[in-house]
């Protein structure tokens, strides 16, 4: 039988102040992710969309705690997936799904996280300019922030610093960079990917993770360079190329290990004619092994 990659919408744009990034999920439906997955000869599920209060309709007091009940729907969605034997798919919305997402499926055993961003997302609350949850996502998993987050699914952290590779990174806030500099977090910076070539950093990502049965991959679109995805909410110039995130998403594939991903922060309100949900699902089906040539 066909392995079976379940979709699983999650519209959360309450992690930021930006209005949009909850159309993302029926963004990427509507650029046929799901066809694109099935002609790869994969059987898909679509669950369709946790239930997310509307950003605007949430008082910044609530917002933690619609947050975390989002997380938790999510959460147990992932562990649910993981133990039916699917490959979870989650589309979100902001880059704070990842507490849900990942934490679920790390229930029951680890996994490796590339984090593919131009953001850390390693602020806490004691550290951020903003106090944009979007932007914690990656602390919360490593058991810092916000006490409900840390707490979402199961007590304390849910993965290690040292089985998380962050690529693509341009943007730090100036105390989230010290923090990261003694995380003990693998970083790939944009100069990085410069000198060394994106193909040497995803071996030595592959490299880094390889004791761990399973591998998931958190892409946020404004990892890539603006001219080419555009319709994010954070874009930050020198990003990724077209080229580099495919080749990125091929070698990973290449490993086997490959169990589950996140599509966040697509907000469809700043893109133009669908292009950067189209452009994600490009990356995704190369996650899920479409090559130039069959090998």
């Amino acid at each position: 039988m066909s392995p079976l990659i379940r979709i699983i919408g999650t519209p959360m744009d309450l992690g930021q102040a930006l209005r949009g990034v909850s159309m993302g999920p029926d963004a990427l439906r509507f650029a046929d992710l799901e066809k694109a997955l099935t002609r790869l000869g994969y059987r898909v599920e679509d669950r369709g969309n946790i239930h997310v209060p509307i950003g605007g309709t949430v008082a910044e007091k609530d917002r933690v705690t619609e947050i975390f009940r989002a997380s938790e729907a999510c959460y147990i969605e992932a562990r649910t997936a993981i133990r039916d034997g699917a490959l979870p798919l989650f589309l979100g919305g902001d880059h704070t799904i990842s507490v849900g997402s990942i934490g679920g499926i790390t229930h029951d055993a680890p996994c490796g996280v590339v984090w593919v961003d131009a953001h850390a997302d390693f602020n806490t609350p004691a550290t951020s300019p903003t106090g944009n949850i979007h932007g914690m996502g990656l602390s919360i998993l490593l058991g810092e922030g916000h006490e409900a987050l840390v707490h979402c699914g199961r007590s304390g952290p849910k993965i290690r610093a040292e089985d998380v590779v962050l690529v693509g990174i341009r943007d730090l806030d100036a105390l989230e960079r010290e923090r990261l500099s003694h995380s003990g977090i693998a970083v790939y910076t944009m100069r990085d990917i410069d000198e060394m070539g994106m193909g040497r950093v995803a071996h030595e990502t592959i490299k880094r993770l390889s004791h761990l049965p399973r591998i998931h991959v958190s892409l946020d679109m404004d990892s890539l360079d603006p001219p080419g995805a555009p319709g994010v909410g954070t874009p930050v110039p020198g990003g990724l190329t077209y080229r580099e995130a495919h080749l990125l998403m091929e070698i990973i594939a290449d490993s086997h290990h490959v169990g589950s991903m996140d599509i966040v922060e697509i907000n469809p309100i700043m893109d133009t004619a669908n292009q950067t949900a189209r452009l994600a699902v490009k990356l995704a089906v190369s996650l899920f092994g479409k090559r130039i040539l069959n090998k």
